[in-house]
């Protein structure tokens, strides 16, 4: 995007003006290439802020349509994930069907990988840029990293499926309370009421939300919480799922269902059931997130939560787009969750029974 100085030497963006205009970054693109009406009273406020700091558009920020490259650049935290696999597919397909090429990157969860690959992507010179993971989903934003993408955008547009506070990133959330109340709901309705929940760790934004909503419906259906049966100081794979089902055994608390915190988890919360003895679902039911591929091998088949990867796909890119032309687009939009019920869920039994 466009870039002036202050007396004091201070990079102006878009960003700011949009800020000190209280309009969002794509109204202030609009009054500069005069691609589409705004409003009289916001387009006066954007034209004094303009004039104020001396703000002038450069080629790229005019949005003239040559100096586009036409690509969109995608910075995933593991695409070994199958749910960072599932949504790139996604977006690459939308990506292609708007004119667009999509260029991905891999993070591997790893912070300075993360901002090398960002600059890396902005030197590229691609049009926009889709953070899915990593710093994105942490529960506190790390101001370091934020005044980072700042800097990035002062060129380069940056849409995240989480959050990073301090920028102006348009995001496109899955709506992580949703999914753990329709989670809650089916097992509810199957009569169990000693729930565990495993797997994530409690510096993610998504999990935190999930947890915090385990425990509130838990109060609302006037169900007691067990410390024992909540384990989320592990991580998001298979492995960790397996430890932490073990220990709820070995803390001799045996629930009637888990709510594992992604198929990963769920794929070793089973291993450990069946090691254990028991049967799933008849004496203990299991449920997920994610809906990757893992549902459907996973023995007995999975129930878990999908969100509409194609779907999720669109928006994203919609939104790249959208901004990339200097469109109005809501700076939040949220994707919504569904139930897909397998064969691991099913009527609780007592706790004699088990």
């Amino acid at each position: 995007m466009q870039v002036s100085r202050t007396n004091e030497n201070k990079a102006i963006t878009i960003y700011d003006i949009a800020r000190e205009a209280g309009v969002s970054p794509s109204t202030v693109s609009r009054v500069l290439t005069g691609s589409a009406k705004v409003r009289p009273e916001k387009k006066e406020r954007v034209l004094q802020l303009i004039e104020k700091y001396n703000f002038k558009p450069n080629a790229l920020a005019r949005g003239l349509a040559d100096t586009r490259s036409k690509v969109i650049g995608l910075l995933t935290a593991d695409v070994r994930n199958p749910f960072y696999a599932a949504l790139f597919v996604a977006c690459e397909k939308a990506a292609h069907e708007a004119g667009y090429t999509l260029l991905s990157s891999n993070s591997l969860d790893v912070l300075e990988q993360e901002k090398a690959l960002l600059e890396k992507l902005q030197e590229q010179k691609v049009d926009a840029i889709i953070q899915v993971g990593g710093s994105v989903d942490d529960l506190s934003t790390n101001l370091e990293y934020s005044e980072f993408v700042n800097q990035i955008m002062t060129t380069t547009p940056v849409i995240v499926t989480g959050k990073l506070d301090g920028t102006q990133c348009h995001m496109v959330q899955i709506d992580a309370m949703k999914v753990m109340d329709l989670l809650m709901e089916h097992l509810l309705s199957l009569n169990h009421r000693k729930i565990a929940m495993i797997g994530g760790s409690m510096d993610v934004s998504s999990t935190f939300i999930k947890v915090q909503r385990y425990k509130q419906i838990l109060q609302m259906n006037k169900i007691d919480f067990c410390p024992e049966l909540l384990l989320t100081q592990g991580s998001y794979n298979a492995e960790s799922g397996y430890e932490l089902m073990n220990k709820i055994f070995e803390q001799g608390t045996v629930p009637t269902a888990v709510v594992a915190i992604n198929d990963f988890s769920a794929v070793g919360a089973v291993r450990s059931i069946l090691e254990h003895g028991y049967r799933i679902p008849e004496d203990i039911s299991v449920v997920s997130q994610d809906n990757t591929f893992l549902t459907s091998i996973a023995v007995p088949n999975l129930t878990s939560v999908d969100y509409d990867y194609e779907e999720f796909g669109r928006k994203l890119i919609a939104t790249a787009i959208a901004v990339i032309e200097g469109k109005e687009v809501s700076m939040l939009q949220t994707v919504t969750p569904k139930l897909v019920i397998r064969q691991s869920s099913g009527i609780a039994k007592s706790a004699s029974e088990i």
